[in-house]
C-alpha cells in the first residue's frame, strides 16, 4: 500500500526546511523520500485504538466514551486544558439540555453536569436545562472524568499533519515540546471544530458563504450582580431572568445613533460564572475566519480592543458596572462557524425545525437555530417545533472508512449549525461519536457501515434520548 503524508501547507515547508537543514527533532538520514524523512524525524508516541484530536465539548466526552467501552484512547488537545469554547471562549451557559422542560441529551454529557454540580461549579437552569458553571471547575472535572476512564491524554499539542494509506489514516501527526510526533490509530475523530483533520484528509467541505461571526468573551468583576438590572437579564442560579439584556442594548443603540463610535455588538449577554459579583460577557462581534491565521489575527486584535471599549461604555451609563473592570479574557474568541463537512447524510434546517427522526438518529438538538450577522447586530431565530433529532450519517463520509466527526463540523446546513454548534449538542454528538468509534473496531467494518441499530441501542442505554 502506498502511504502518503498530508500536511497543513505552512507545516510542509517548515519541515522541508527543517529536514533539509539537518534541523528536525530528531537527526535523519538524508536518503529516501521526503515523506520518509519526515516520519524519521516524527517519532512514535504511541498506539492506539481511537485517536480523538480536539479536547473540547465533542471530543472529551467522545474520548470518555470510547475509553469506557474497552478501547485505548488518546486525545490531543492544543491548549493546557480541556473544554473547547465553555473554557477557551468562555461561551456560557451551556446551552441547551432540555426543550420544554423535557431533558432531551442523556448518558456521559449529563453524568458531566452532574458531577460539575457536585464541585459546586454547576446550576442547571429549566426549562431549557442551560447549565451556568464556573470555568475553573469545568476545566477540572473534564480532567478527571478524562483520566479516570484511562483516556491518554497529549496537551498542548497542534495537530499538524496525518499519514494515509490505501484510504485509511494510519497516524495523526502532533507538534509539541517533544517536537514532532506520530499517534498512530484504527479510528479517528476530529473533534476540533474546524474540522482540522477531515481538511488534511481531503474530506470535501461545504460551502458557507459570510461566516457568523466571532465573540471575544470576558469576565468582568466589580459588578453589582444583585442589582435589578442583573436580577432581571442574566442567566444566574435560578433566577428567572432573560438572556439578553434589552436595557443595555437599546441604549448603546441609542449612543451609536446619536453618533457615539460603539462598535458592532451581539445581545449583549451577562451570564453567571457562579460568582457574585462577576459576570461572564458575551457582546463584541466581528467577521472573522477561524481557519485563516492572518485573517482570525486580525479579528481577534479588533476585538480585544472592543473588550475594554465596551467595558468603559458600561461603567459610565450603567450604575450597575461603576465599579466593573476586566478581570479575565478568554484565551480565544469563541467561534460559531468554520468548516463542515459533505457527509453521507446532509441535515437540513426544514428537517431538523420539524423534528424529523431517522432511524440512525445518535443524539437530539434542542437550541433555536440562532444565525447571527456577520456585520451590525442583527441576528435571526427560528423556534424548533420540536426537540430536533441527528442522524449518524451527518458524522462520515464517504470514502474515509475510519474518520468520524463529532461537533460543529458535522454535516449540516448553516441554518441547522446555527443550532447544532450548542455545547450540550455537541457532547451528545461526542458520546455517539465514541460509540460508533468502537463499534467499528469491533464488528471489522469502516465508520459507514456499522451496525447502526446496535449504535442506537448502545447510546440509548448510556442514557441518550433518540
Amino acid at each position: 500500500m502506498d502511504r502518503r503524508l498530508f500536511l497543513k501547507d505552512s507545516v510542509a515547508g517548515a519541515v522541508a526546511l527543517a529536514l533539509s537543514s539537518g534541523s528536525a527533532a530528531a537527526a535523519v538520514s538524508r536518503k529516501g523520500s521526503a515523506e520518509g524523512e519526515f516520519s524519521k524525524a516524527a517519532p512514535d508516541a504511541g498506539s492506539f485504538d481511537v485517536v480523538v484530536c480536539g479536547g473540547g465539548p465533542s471530543g472529551f466526552i467522545a474520548a470518555i466514551a470510547a475509553a469506557r467501552m474497552g478501547a485505548k484512547v488518546a486525545l490531543v488537545e492544543r491548549y493546557g486544558f480541556l473544554g473547547g469554547m465553555a473554557t477557551m471562549g468562555y461561551v456560557a451557559p451551556i446551552s441547551e439540555f432540555a426543550f420544554g422542560g423535557e431533558r432531551v441529551i442523556g448518558g456521559i454529557p449529563w453524568e458531566f453536569v452532574g458531577r460539575l454540580e457536585e464541585l459546586g461549579g454547576a446550576f442547571v437552569e429549566w426549562p431549557k436545562g442551560n447549565v451556568d458553571f464556573d470555568i475553573e471547575l469545568y476545566k477540572l472535572c473534564a480532567q478527571r472524568m478524562v483520566l479516570e476512564a484511562g483516556v491518554s491524554v497529549f496537551m498542548h499539542s497542534s495537530l499538524i499533519g496525518c499519514e494515509m494509506e490505501g484510504g485509511k489514516i494510519v497516524s495523526a501527526v502532533i507538534q509539541n515540546k517533544n517536537g514532532l510526533e506520530s499517534l498512530a490509530g484504527r479510528v479517528f475523530i476530529d473533534a476540533t471544530g474546524d474540522g482540522d483533520l477531515a481538511h488534511l484528509c481531503g474530506v470535501p467541505m461545504q460551502e458557507s458563504g459570510d461566516l457568523q461571526p466571532s465573540s471575544f468573551c470576558f469576565v468582568l468583576s466589580g459588578v453589582d450582580t444583585d442589582s435589578d438590572l442583573l436580577t432581571r437579564y442574566m442567566y444566574h442560579s435560578g433566577r428567572k431572568g432573560s438572556s439578553e439584556c434589552k436595557p443595555v442594548r437599546e441604549k448603546l443603540l441609542a449612543l451609536k445613533a446619536a453618533g457615539v463610535p460603539v462598535p458592532d455588538f451581539g445581545g449583549p449577554w451577562f451570564n453567571s460564572v457562579m460568582h457574585r459579583g462577576s459576570v461572564a460577557v458575551n457582546i463584541t462581534r466581528s467577521a472573522a475566519d477561524s481557519t485563516d491565521n492572518r485573517n482570525f489575527t486580525a479579528a481577534e486584535c479588533r476585538l480585544r480592543e472592543d473588550i475594554f471599549t465596551f467595558t468603559s461604555l458600561l461603567r459610565q451609563h450603567f450604575p450597575e458596572f461603576a465599579d466593573c473592570y476586566v478581570s479575565s479574557c478568554a484565551p480565544q474568541a469563541g467561534i460559531r462557524e468554520s468548516r463542515r463537512i459533505v457527509g453521507v447524510h446532509t441535515v437540513t434546517a426544514e428537517e431538523y425545525v420539524a423534528g424529523e427522526h431517522y432511524p440512525d438518529s445518535i443524539s437530539r438538538g434542542a437550541h433555536q437555530i440562532d444565525m447571527h450577522s456577520s456585520k451590525g447586530s442583527g441576528q435571526v431565530l427560528i423556534k424548533l417545533q420540536q426537540a430536533a433529532y441527528v442522524p449518524y450519517r451527518a458524522m462520515v463520509a464517504p470514502g474515509f472508512p475510519n474518520l468520524i466527526v463529532a461537533g460543529r463540523c458535522i454535516s449540516a446546513d448553516r441554518k441547522a449549525l446555527a443550532s447544532l454548534r450548542v455545547q450540550a449538542s455537541c457532547m451528545g454528538l461526542g458520546q455517539a461519536a465514541g460509540v460508533a468509534a468502537v463499534h467499528s473496531l469491533k464488528e471489522g467494518r469502516p465508520v459507514q457501515d456499522i451496525d447502526t441499530d446496535a449504535l442506537v441501542r448502545e447510546v440509548r442505554r448510556l442514557g441518550a434520548f433518540v
